[in-house]
């Protein structure tokens, strides 16, 4: 987490020395706006001292926002300012020659564009997404399957930025779709159970013919992992944790399987470990895994998983940006992958995660995959 702080740090002082420096405005708004890119910059080491956690900024909403907001700021400058002292390099000393001076107005230009993009960028990340509608072809699926609907949720990141009312649309809005079931790919909250038992309350609304089926992504195990498996039980919520169920219909079977997160290697919980949750599945069953990371899907494929469904990346965030955040994520950020034969499905996620609720060009989902025989 040190270097986290670190290299944040690092950025902060990039954009404070290359663009507010050389800002063509008066002194006293200089030193206001660098004040306050300075202070935005901080704010996961404000978390971490004031709620012992980086993942947990349990400022009021406002606050929330307003800091996402300069750190939206920090981060596109981060990358205008590169773009800027490269080409002007280039132009300077290999095509030109000679020195150039840029007209003074392109680092307003570029400011009050970095502005524009973190106040939008945090707006889009709030909002309760739209639904995306998508087929997916599962080779022998039964026929009694055939046209089953499936609403992932994933990466709610239930928070000071996502409170019960958010909640209660998403719930709403879910119910809408009259699924067949409803699966919660992980990372459902941000913060330990007594700060988030109200806001999570309308998960219990939650409908669907054959029930929710929820497995834990990595921010379950920063926030007393027990304690919310034991509540997701609570809110009508079945947890698979390395372990399965078989769906029948009409004589048809369907496996859903769902195994715990990377993150519990950092702890004394059972790692995830996919050929455990199989044991005992019905042959022949095709085979739906959720999987909060997608970096393992390639260790599934071989044991038989038709569909793997996941989350985590958030889609990358912000586009262009998604090219980084998949090399994190063994080559996987959104959409669907062929490995081997199995699909694998990364949702963009339905929320963001406070630290960074930032949404260009990537919007949220909440997804429906409606099965279709092959």
């Amino acid at each position: 987490m040190l270097f986290f702080h670190i290299n944040v740090a690092l950025a902060c002082l990039y954009v404070l020395v290359r663009h507010v420096r050389y800002l063509a405005w008066p002194r006293w708004a200089k030193i206001s706006f660098g004040v306050l890119l300075l202070i935005g910059s901080q704010h996961h080491l404000y978390s971490r001292i004031a709620f012992g956690s980086m993942f947990l900024p349990e400022f009021p909403q406002p606050i929330v926002v307003a800091i996402n907001v300069a750190f939206g700021v920090i981060f596109f400058l981060v990358w205008f300012q590169l773009a800027y002292d490269l080409i002007g390099l280039l132009l300077r000393w290999v095509i030109l020659r000679r020195k150039q001076h840029p007209p003074k107005i392109l680092r307003t230009v570029m400011s009050f564009a970095a502005i524009a993009l973190a106040c939008f960028g945090v707006a889009e990340g709030m909002r309760v997404p739209d639904v995306k509608e998508m087929d997916v072809t599962i080779r022998d699926l039964p026929d009694a399957f055939d046209g089953y609907r499936i609403v992932q949720l994933t990466d709610l990141h239930i928070s000071k930025l996502y409170e019960r009312p958010w909640v209660a649309e998403v719930v709403e809005k879910t119910n809408a779709l009259e699924p067949d079931l409803i699966v919660i790919t992980g990372d459902l909250i941000d913060g330990e159970l007594p700060l988030r038992y109200d806001d999570v309350q309308p998960l219990v609304d939650l409908s669907a013919r054959d029930g929710i089926i929820t497995i834990p992504g990595n921010h379950e195990y920063y926030f007393g992992y027990e304690n919310w498996m034991r509540h997701y039980g609570g809110l009508n919520m079945l947890t698979l944790e390395n372990d399965h169920i078989v769906l029948d219909r009409d004589g048809g079977q369907l496996t859903i399987a769902g195994v715990t997160d990377l993150r519990a290697g950092n702890t004394d919980r059972p790692e995830p470990d996919v050929a455990k949750a199989l044991e005992g599945s019905p042959e022949g069953a095709p085979v739906i895994l959720l999987d909060h990371q997608p970096k393992m899907a390639r260790d599934a494929a071989p044991l038989g998983v038709d569909l793997q469904l996941s989350g985590h990346t958030h889609g990358g965030m912000v586009w262009g940006f998604d090219n980084i955040v998949a090399m994190l994520n063994g080559g996987f950020v959104s959409g669907m992958y062929d490995i081997e034969g199995m699909q694998l499905y990364v949702n963009n996620g339905t929320a963001q995660w406070p630290g960074f609720a930032i949404r260009v060009g990537v919007p949220g989902e909440l997804t429906v995959i409606t099965l279709r025989k092959g």
